[in-house]
């Protein structure tokens, strides 16, 4: 006996085997909740992946702007030693926002690791392979 469509028994021939194809509450909310639990996994690994995006770019920032510094041009003394000043104000600006990027990170982790145990997941060796956290930058001192 095979039942399909909006019957939900199957009954195998010759194994006497009968599987109710029917979802119960029960089971319509356990997939609900496993769905679930995925969706909310996904959301803080975007977040991380985006925090991670965005320090990335800030480091790429500093790199070019650190290629600026040694370039001086031809330019008076007095000029030269203004515009130095303001490109290491700008770095500095930008390795202190490098710093708090790196702090929202590093939380971000800390939410996805949070997660992953509420989960049931306990093992994060993989993500510290994945999500490698660089080390704090120093300021450039001031001439």
């Amino acid at each position: 006996m095979v039942q399909s469509g909006s019957g939900q028994a199957v009954c195998l021939r010759g194994m006497g085997i009968m599987i109710n194809r029917k979802k119960t509450t029960q089971d319509v909310l356990q997939e609900e909740l496993l769905r679930e639990r995925a969706a909310v996994l996904a959301r803080a690994g975007e977040k991380l992946d985006a925090a991670m995006e965005k320090l990335g770019k800030i480091d790429a920032e500093i790199t070019a702007s650190l290629g600026l510094l040694g370039g001086g041009g031809e330019r008076t003394a007095v000029s030269a030693a203004k515009a130095r000043r303001t490109l290491l104000d700008e770095i500095n600006e930008k390795i202190r926002a490098y710093n708090r990027q790196r702090e929202q990170v590093k939380t971000r982790t800390y939410y996805l690791i949070v997660t992953r145990e509420a989960l049931g997941l306990v093992h994060h060796h993989r993500l510290a392979e994945l999500y490698r956290l660089p080390p704090r930058k120093q300021c450039l001192p001031e001439p």
